[in-house]
């Protein structure tokens, strides 16, 4: 084994950066109350019943040799090879589906999976999990943790090959810009493929104002233009960033306006405290409830509607902790000077 394969194949809790880290964790903690005691979720197979595929189900060159007693190290010398594997999905949870490989129960996430739909909807997610159960899926180990009685496995790691992953991670360089294709999206946020390697962009590198859900910004199959944050080559794992290819537009945003001024904005996100307002392209204040009008109400829905035009009063400017405090109470209608732009 070469020594770049060594290094690959070593695992262990240090190994795991607390960005890329939150990649899988996001997605199992949606099913923290299923597998907190070590049992499978609703919907899973209970492990004794899941046997993996015997050995003639790998294709012809992919059958190893006779691997070493402990699964965990053939675990480790399979993803330092590169090789594929074809299990059977013996169960899912809220983050993903269940597989079985020598007597180890490993975990997809959802969004190593091939054209997974997108659902918001916990109970339409889970459905379309379930929906996979007793398919045979090619994938390729990505994770091994004995310690953590840890097997995560991708089927998206099936589509390039490890020499062509490993050119473009020696390629790619931490602060230049590159085009991609948005291949998946997630709660905590987009997976782009740079032409071999994906990338993650986390939701907080979207845009620099608030993103609900990648959904609601990007779409699968879109091109985008991404910044190179951060490449862990013995990982394979690219941060990426869209919102750094513009300027912060917080920044002297404490000169742009000033508590007392109106200001003319559109009514973007409402939310049971409030709604927010677009005043610039990716700068939003918000309007707390008790700020959108006299008299009661139920909702912030009862008083504005999304895309709705407004004028409103400045009430505070907090550039550090980027928060801008507006207010519709007192202010007449009709339409206020725009702020000054940067």
């Amino acid at each position: 084994m070469s020594q770049e394969q060594t290094r690959r194949t070593h695992v262990n809790s240090s190994a795991d950066d607390s960005y890329w880290t939150a990649l899988f964790r996001l997605e199992e903690s949606l099913a923290a109350d299923d597998l907190g005691n070590g049992t499978a979720a609703a919907g899973a197979l209970p492990l004794e019943l899941a046997e993996p595929l015997p050995v003639e189900a790998l294709a012809p060159d992919e059958v190893a040799a006779p691997a070493p007693a402990d699964p965990w190290e053939t675990a480790q010398l399979y993803m330092a090879a590169d090789r594929m594997l074809q299990l059977k999905v013996i169960g899912f949870n809220k983050g993903g589906l269940l597989v079985a490989w020598n007597n180890i129960q490993g975990f997809v996430p959802a969004s190593q999976l091939i054209d997974f739909p997108q659902f918001h909807v916990p109970r339409e997610r889970l459905q379309a999990l379930a929906g996979w159960r007793d398919r045979v899926l090619t994938l390729k180990i990505i994770e091994v943790n004995k310690a953590n009685s840890r097997l995560i496995l991708s089927e998206r790691a099936t589509l390039v090959a490890a020499e062509q992953r490993e050119v473009l991670l020696h390629i790619v360089r931490p602060g230049e810009e590159r085009d991609g294709v948005v291949t998946n999206l997630t709660d905590f946020g987009a997976f782009v493929d740079l032409g071999g390697v994906e990338g993650l962009i986390h939701i907080s590198e979207i845009s620099w104002s608030r993103v609900v859900h990648p959904s609601l910004v990007l779409t699968p199959g879109q091109s985008v233009r991404v910044k190179v944050l951060s490449v862990d080559q013995g990982a394979e794992r690219v941060a990426l960033s869209m919102k750094r290819l513009r300027s912060d537009p917080w920044l002297n945003v404490e000169e742009r306006y000033k508590p007392g001024q109106l200001v003319r904005g559109v009514v973007g996100n409402i939310t049971t405290y409030g709604a927010f307002v677009v005043l610039e392209e990716e700068l939003e204040g918000l309007i707390h409830i008790s700020e959108l009008a006299e008299g009661l109400f139920m909702h912030p829905r009862d008083v504005v509607h999304t895309g709705e035009e407004v004028t409103a009063r400045v009430l505070s400017v907090d550039g550090r902790h980027k928060r801008l405090a507006l207010s519709l109470r007192g202010v007449a209608g009709g339409m206020a000077p725009a702020p000054a732009q940067p």
